[in-house]
């Protein structure tokens, strides 16, 4: 055999081993390329539900759907207390049940740390007949939720009101401020800040705005 014969064998081999483990790079590389791309995805859709939980724990899974209105007693001083909410945006339902709400209530001369007690599905219009049924004492609150199901959740075609009753020693006079929040399962409390107004009338509501 000639040495230019040979000389081209060898040619021909060292191109067939180059070929080979440019071929293992180009796989190698395809892998690599791959696991770098579906990490990429994953930690976008991770971040991105978790911005989605962030926001959705900043925000109020209730709102303010109307006036405060205060029940004053015989000595003039407001007792009971009513509100309306309803969902905000974008929320489907919200269990009212009495493990899942917390209501406090901040008084100048006290702080009531949770004295929510229940919810009620009730159709009662007038304030005498839904003071009845909820049968609140001193220090109590209850939701009341209108065009319900009877259950203890509130879906978006329902409407709720907050009902609280102050006891002996926590009703709030003339000029004097509270501070309620009611605290869901899921999102922020929703805070009501209100101040009585001065000269109130005994056995009364009182628009506290």
């Amino acid at each position: 055999m000639s040495l230019k014969r040979l000389f081209k064998n060898k040619k021909g081999i060292v191109g067939i081993e180059a070929a080979i483990v440019l071929i293992a790079f180009i796989i190698i590389a395809a892998a690599l390329s791959y696991v770098v791309v579906n990490m990429g995805f994953y930690t976008t859709q991770k971040t991105k539900e978790t911005m989605a939980s962030g926001i959705e724990e900043a925000l109020s899974a209730l709102q303010l759907d109307g006036l405060v209105t205060g029940r004053t007693d015989s000595t003039n001083s407001i007792e009971y207390i009513v509100f309306p909410v309803k969902l905000s945006v974008g929320k489907a339902s919200l269990d009212f049940g009495n493990e899942s709400v917390i209501v406090t209530v901040y008084l100048p001369n006290a702080t009531l740390l949770n004295i929510y007690e229940d919810v009620v599905s009730t159709s009662d219009t007038d304030w005498d007949a839904l003071n009845t049924t909820l049968a609140l004492s001193g220090d109590e609150a209850k939701f009341a939720i209108y065009n319900g199901d009877v259950d203890t959740v509130l879906e978006s075609t329902e409407k709720a009101f907050l009902v609280m009753r102050l006891g002996t020693g926590h009703t709030i006079a003339d000029y004097e401020t509270v501070k309620i929040e009611v605290k869901t399962a899921v999102g922020a409390a929703l805070t009501v800040v209100r101040t009585a107004p001065g000269g109130m009338p005994a056995d009364s509501f009182v628009d506290l705005g």
